[in-house]
């Protein structure tokens, strides 16, 4: 994996956030999900001014690995990178979109849960992917089936991912890291929550770190 995917990975969990008032939020957030020492967020453009919270959640904490998420076309690409964005990720997998931002030399991570998807990300020579929605598409047991014939990649499994099956996941090799909500929900955020969003973070960490170091 190139040097940026393998950090997404060191850290093992990235937040799916939602921001619908990014100057009152964005900033403090991020403070909030470094302390919690997870240092990573996919801002996702289903809210407006995507790129206006990418862009102050890394000006806040420049440490941030900070990217894109639900990208739909071109435009969202390029929005993405000039406000400082590190990575796309998309619902599925659309081969224009990984040519482009491929020329545009950003990583993506397009969502994948069938052969059919994993044949066309092989030929695009992606080494991580998302599989997207996870729990729905058939969870771990379809992750590790699709991994037999596919062992060229690893996985960002996102969708229904919680505190309560983290570990399960993350247990699994084929796993790079685990997308979620749970620990930046609109209730959480809405509500000024940032230290209940630290504490999930933290929790988040002392599973993966209990995984991955016995």
């Amino acid at each position: 994996m190139d040097k940026l995917s393998q950090a997404i990975s060191k850290i093992g969990i990235v937040p799916v956030i939602k921001l619908t008032d990014p100057e009152r939020d964005a900033a403090k957030l991020a403070g909030a999900l470094c302390a919690g020492d997870v240092p990573v967020a996919e801002v996702t453009f289903r809210a407006a001014g995507a790129e206006r919270a990418m862009r102050l959640m890394k000006e806040s904490c420049p440490e941030m690995i900070v990217g894109a998420g639900t990208v739909t076309v071109t435009a969202q690409i390029d929005a993405a990178i000039e406000a400082g964005g590190q990575f796309i990720v998309t619902p599925g997998f659309d081969p224009e979109l990984v040519e482009y931002a491929q020329k545009r030399g950003v990583p993506i991570y397009p969502g994948c849960t069938t052969p059919t998807d994993y044949h066309a990300a092989l030929k695009f020579g992606l080494e991580l992917i998302k599989f997207f929605p996870a729990e729905q598409s058939g969870g771990l047991p379809k992750i590790k089936a699709m991994s037999a014939p596919f062992p060229q990649f690893k996985v960002m499994p996102t969708g229904g991912i919680s505190l309560n099956n983290l570990k399960e996941y993350i247990s699994c090799p084929v796993i790079a890291a685990c997308g979620g909500s749970y620990m930046v929900t609109a209730e959480l955020i809405e509500g000024q929550k940032w230290d209940e969003i630290t504490e999930l973070c933290r929790r988040s960490v002392e599973i993966i770190k209990s995984v991955r170091e016995g």
